[in-house]
């Protein structure tokens, strides 16, 4: 097999990369384009998320790409995490309003329904609110569920 040649591309910030097939070969070359945040399909979006946490509401900007565990810790609130993977359930929250998706996570499906989920694994597809919880009241229900 023939070695291919090398591609020295920008480590600029500013560039995001795709590929797109060479019609003269199977091989695929990696093209520099302007950052994608103009482009309407692939826009990241900004949503308003509250988070009611140590008797307080605090109102946080997340973007969908983010997670609400993240901007959470960033924003310098100190909401319980371990794992940041969706398996530890160490940072439980309630969903009082709105959606996110935690396809990531390993709540079961009937504990999500119930309004249930994990900052860590919650992106934000709209303006949301949620309230922190006890990890036991959260780890009662997956087991019960898990148990059914």
């Amino acid at each position: 097999m023939a070695s291919l040649p090398a591609l020295h591309l920008p480590a600029t910030p500013s560039f995001k990369y795709f590929l797109l097939p060479n019609k003269k070969s199977p091989i695929h070359h990696t093209l520099p384009l302007p950052c994608l945040r103009h482009c309407s399909f692939s826009a990241v979006r900004a949503y308003k998320v509250l988070v009611e946490h140590g008797g307080g509401t605090t109102e946080l900007e997340v973007d969908s790409d983010e997670t609400i565990l993240s901007k959470a810790l960033d924003s310098g609130l100190d909401v319980p995490h371990d794992c940041k993977l969706g398996v530890c359930m160490t940072c439980p929250a309630r969903l009082v309003g709105g959606s996110v998706d935690q396809s990531e996570g390993m709540l079961s499906d009937d504990v999500i329904e119930r309004g249930y989920t994990l900052m860590c694994v919650a992106y934000p597809k709209s303006d949301c609110h949620v309230r922190v919880i006890p990890e036991e009241e959260l780890l009662s229900l997956q087991l019960a569920t898990a148990n059914d």
